[in-house]
């Protein structure tokens, strides 16, 4: 029995960014930006806490879950996960942005922000009806553009902000207008009631209802940067500052495709849409056969780092979009390839949120973009190199670090589910990643460099080896976490 109120994790992140912006108003002078800090980190991790205690105490809510606020709203196992990775990856940025805009200012509106972010991700994975689901999209989104452009003297992040505001207004409204074809096909936004609608007959308006769908997982594939919607992610990683960079390519994908599993599976049901002539399971494999080879391919080209891991999440996310192609209207193993596909965001979470904090590294140390400029980091900073060495081998899948296990247990599901195929596509995929990983690594300690760092900044350090943990920890706790992903998601298709 939860005592508890199931939406706690999500109010905490949304008080603790009116704590911020009411701090940061009583007390503007404030330039330490210690308290400021110290109240993101802390109520970061008090969701954290709580929904990672929602999700290991019988509660009821992982295979349960609850309905809230006329069924707009749902608690279960899948929303817990997501907040719970959410508050994780927000703790390592807010305590990473400390040292990283240290002198730069205005830190209460950088942290509110963030946090504002995140509380919309949250509702966006707790979604139980259409409209929640936009109101949420935009809550997250809203900030991100703020967040993208935060560095107002420095013109590539006014460019990038402006870029990834356009994009997301465009892609916002074909989100919207899908919602609108839906409503006048189904007659509701409620999720059930949208399957209901599905599974008793659209009565002649399969088109209008076709359409819809279609639009709804473009702007889904525009939140976790797939293609053909991928084009906004390299210029806003790159433009953004680093803490961002880290921040929207694990949270912000998370939350996408988190709305994407919530939708899809509730919301149209597999077989009741495919007798109406929608097949987004065929959809959802063509987009993950694109976005991983156009995302590994274009980050094999690249000399910057962090437009070489932009590239990079990109192809992650043809990855985790195995979780939704894999799917089938009769299979058992649809819960268990969700799940992985969920247990491997989480991994993400750590290995890439670390790697662009390394970035943000490098960059407060002054150290150039380009792969050469890292050169002989690996003598002169070996913690850090040793970090960013086991990230950037955890991304490519080297066993036996957590993103093996990850891609070990997708790739899995997906060949139980019959798409071998698709998966000999990813192993493809997955090992020319390690080609462009590895040209990092190269740099960091096999080739010789001459850097002046005297800077030893504190919170950055930290906020590295907590990633570093949270991945080597993932290598004999990855049992727990793909246990409670799948339970999470088999209790979507009950």
């Amino acid at each position: 029995m939860v005592t508890v109120p199931p939406m706690t994790p999500t109010f905490l992140l949304g008080f603790t960014a009116l704590a911020v912006l009411l701090y940061d108003s009583v007390w503007p002078e404030e330039t330490d930006g210690s308290v400021l800090t110290g109240i993101s980190v802390v109520g970061s991790l008090a969701s954290l806490a709580t929904a990672g205690w929602f999700l290991t105490a019988d509660t009821g809510l992982v295979s349960g879950g609850m309905s809230l606020y006329a069924d707009a709203v749902v608690v279960d196992g899948m929303s817990l996960f997501f907040t719970a990775l959410f508050a994780a990856v927000t703790v390592l940025v807010t305590l990473a942005s400390y040292d990283y805009f240290a002198g730069k200012g205005n830190r209460g509106e950088l942290y509110g922000l963030v946090l504002l972010a995140a509380t919309g991700m949250s509702l966006m994975a707790s979604a139980n009806s259409l409209a929640t689901a936009f109101i949420a999209l935009e809550l997250a989104s809203l900030p991100s553009y703020a967040l993208v452009a935060f560095l107002k003297g420095d013109r590539g992040s006014s460019e990038a902000g402006l870029k990834y505001f356009l994009i997301g207004a465009l892609s916002s409204a074909i989100f919207v207008f899908g919602i609108s074809l839906v409503y006048a096909a189904t007659g509701s936004l409620v999720l059930p009631d949208v399957a209901a609608a599905f599974q008793g007959g659209l009565g002649g308006r399969d088109g209008v209802a076709s359409v819809g769908v279609l639009l709804i997982a473009g702007g889904v594939a525009y939140k976790t940067a797939s293609v053909p919607f991928h084009f906004w992610a390299p210029e806003a990683y790159e433009g953004a500052p680093a803490p961002v960079s880290a921040f929207l390519s694990s949270a912000s994908k998370a939350a996408g495709f988190a709305l994407a599993f919530r939708v899809f599976v509730e919301g149209f049901p597999l077989g009741a849409a495919a007798s109406a002539g929608i097949d987004w399971a065929l959809l959802f494999q063509v987009l993950a056969v694109a976005t991983m080879v156009l995302g590994n391919f274009a980050a094999a080209t690249q000399e910057k780092v962090k437009r070489m891991l932009a590239y990079s999440s990109i192809g992650h996310a043809g990855y985790v979009l195995i979780g939704l192609a894999a799917i089938s209207a009769q299979a058992s193993t649809n819960g268990d390839v969700m799940g992985a596909a969920m247990a491997h965001l989480f991994v993400y979470g750590f290995m890439n949120t670390g790697a662009f904090l390394f970035v943000a590294l490098a960059e407060n140390w002054g150290v150039g973009r380009r792969f050469e400029d890292y050169n002989g980091l690996g003598a002169e900073k070996p913690f850090a190199a040793v970090a960013m060495t086991a990230f950037l081998f955890s991304l490519a899948g080297v066993p036996p670090l957590g993103g093996f296990f990850s891609k070990l247990f997708l790739f899995t599901g997906a060949i139980d589910a019959g798409l071998w195929w698709l998966v000999v596509i990813a192993v493809i995929n997955s090992s020319l990643s390690l080609f462009y990983y590895s040209r990092v690594v190269r740099a960091l300690w096999f080739e010789e460099g001459d850097h002046d760092l005297d800077s030893a900044p504190t919170a950055l350090y930290a906020a590295l080896a907590i990633a570093l943990v949270g991945t080597v920890a993932l290598l004999p706790g990855f049992g727990p976490v793909i246990e409670i992903a799948q339970e999470a998601a088999t209790a979507l298709f009950a």
